[in-house]
């Protein structure tokens, strides 16, 4: 019998799948966030059930442990961090006015630099039509609510389904593991598992180890800058760990944005610097040292100038969500290289020798 007899209904069926992947896109956040949520917190719920859980009461513990973690986080800074929102809106303006007066001729006496000065009509003009646009958009906003209340409410129900996903998900992950597994072929089922393991093993490392990193780092740098004295340190420190997510541009941000805002608050005092620069001097060495070795290590196995050319080539093939996925993509790319580079290494083309003469 023609193979591609044999091989045309799975390419109908794959064209079918990606047909209703398109058709059903505005519905599927929810289970596609629930799948990563999922995909994160299943370790810790294999782990617990090593210590005699079952699975619907791991399930149970890890999301109480989550919810709890949130809930904390938001009570403790909501607060702290809505006065730091005011008191930067208060003092925007004079910011703004400060650049042109003290900043930009500091810069050109010590750097000999000849920089333009902002133009403070048009940035007042911007600022008002933001303002008067953003002053619209909420009263749109409402007005809709009030027309079409079902389509918020789609809204917030495909995000409430998401920790409802997660947990279905969780409950049954084992189960749906083993059966994606029983449709691979059985000529490739032991190729595509090894290959599968070791992408799962460095990808969910990595991604893991990375958010835990992004955690800490952003403590450091708030309470840091928060003990330096600068007063939007928290904003600033959670800004920095957050962007800390993309590969040195966490720190590029921390650092330029806190001494910018050290400068405007001291009148222009260099000594205020020091401080801040030690900050994130330490959280380098912390994050190099300690935090990425010990919680992601090597994992991805590119070097610091495969990381760089990696997120750059995310950033320009794909823009901002290119460079939060390039290494991710990369960690999965190295892993099939490797393999490639075995099967070539083990091939009759590699092994062959030179003819004789």
């Amino acid at each position: 019998m023609n193979k591609s007899a044999i091989n045309w209904p799975i390419w109908l069926g794959g064209a079918l799948l990606v047909w209703l992947l398109y058709a059903l896109q505005s519905i599927l956040m929810p289970f596609f966030a629930g799948a990563l949520l999922a995909y994160l917190c299943n370790p810790l719920v294999n782990m617990l059930m090593k210590w005699r859980f079952n699975r619907i009461a791991a399930v149970s513990t890890v999301f109480s442990l989550l919810f709890l973690t949130i809930t904390t986080a938001l009570v403790l800074l909501v607060p702290v961090l809505w006065r730091q929102f005011i008191y930067l809106e208060s003092k925007l303006p004079y910011l703004l006015k400060w650049i042109n007066r003290k900043g930009i001729p500091w810069l050109e006496k010590n750097f000999r630099l000849d920089l333009d000065r902002l133009d403070m009509k048009l940035i007042s003009e911007w600022l008002s039509s933001y303002w008067q646009e953003a002053g619209t958009a909420a009263g749109n906003v409402l007005t809709r609510v009030a027309q079409s209340s079902v389509d918020i409410m789609s809204i917030v129900g495909l995000i409430s389904l998401i920790p409802v996903v997660t947990f279905y998900l969780l409950l049954d992950w084992d189960k749906i593991i083993k059966q994606t597994k029983e449709l691979i072929p059985r000529h490739i089922d032991p190729t595509l598992t090894q290959l599968a393991s070791e992408c799962n093993e460095v990808l969910s490392a990595f991604l893991r180890g990375q958010l835990i990193v992004m955690l800490l780092l952003g403590i450091i740098y708030a309470v840091g800058l928060q003990i330096v004295g600068l007063k939007l340190g928290i904003i600033i420190g959670l800004l920095a760990g957050l962007a800390s997510i993309i590969p040195y541009f966490g720190f590029i941000v921390g650092i330029i944005s806190a001494s910018i805002t050290a400068l405007f608050q001291y009148n222009m005092s260099l000594d205020p610097l020091l401080g801040i620069w030690l900050v994130f001097a330490i959280g380098q060495v912390l994050e190099g040292w300690v935090l990425q070795p010990y919680l992601i290590g090597d994992k991805i196995g590119l070097p610091p100038v495969g990381v760089i050319f990696a997120v750059m080539a995310g950033g320009q093939l794909f823009g901002f969500v290119g460079m939060l996925l390039a290494l991710p993509v990369a960690a999965i790319v190295m892993v099939l290289l490797q393999h490639a580079h075995q099967r070539y290494r083990q091939s009759t083309f590699y092994q062959r020798d030179e003819p004789k003469v």
